[in-house]
């Protein structure tokens, strides 16, 4: 059985804010840097074969940090990229609501095309790493969609604010993938929250 234990990156100013950021490269701020290692804290004393992380400053840096507790390969995976949310990135909800309250964003990445990227990088980690446990760094976005993925076909609840710096975990069984616990925040001091995404 391939374990996947999925990581939100720590905190930003934009998150602190409520602002969209998509593939805007924003970096941990103060408390998103503390986030980090309380993960990596969290992390210390269990085995992993690798730490995956998305290549956007904020998801590395919280990888990076996370492995100075756990000294494993640390890889950038492409697939784990946040979603790019076109003309929204930047806004907060207000102006998101007042520019685009049809919630279409122009030139934003279409769902399809994150769900086709998921699938891909589950497989390649999956193939990499058989019957290993791993840690996945990735978005909130992208954390919502893979979630849904792993409905099949179901929706998973936009309405459920994952933490910055929240710990889930799913695994593949008979060549299924199981979503286990979600979102668990106890081995953070503070959990934000305000923003979704």
């Amino acid at each position: 059985m391939t374990e996947i234990c999925v990581v939100r990156h720590g905190e930003t100013e934009w998150n602190a804010l409520g602002r969209l950021q998509g593939v805007t490269d924003v970096p941990l701020n103060d408390k998103g840097i503390q986030q980090a290692k309380e993960c990596g804290v969290f992390f210390k004393n269990t085995n992993w074969a690798a730490i995956y992380t998305s290549p956007l400053s904020r998801a590395k840096h919280t990888a990076e940090i996370i492995n100075e507790q756990l000294h494993i390969p640390l890889i950038e995976i492409e697939e784990f990229k946040e979603r790019s949310f076109g003309e929204a990135e930047g806004m907060d909800m207000e102006e998101r609501i007042k520019a685009f309250p049809d919630k279409q964003y122009p030139n934003q990445e279409p769902l399809d095309s994150v769900l086709a990227r998921l699938r891909n990088g589950l497989v390649e980690i999956h193939e990499q790493h058989p019957n290993e446990r791993v840690i996945l760094v990735a978005h909130g976005a992208v954390i919502h969609a893979l979630f849904t993925l792993l409905e099949n076909g179901g929706t998973f609840p936009q309405e459920v604010r994952l933490a910055n710096a929240g710990i889930s975990y799913i695994s593949i069984q008979d060549d299924r993938w199981i979503l286990g616990d979600f979102n668990q925040s106890a081995h953070l001091s503070q959990v934000s929250e305000i923003g979704k995404i």
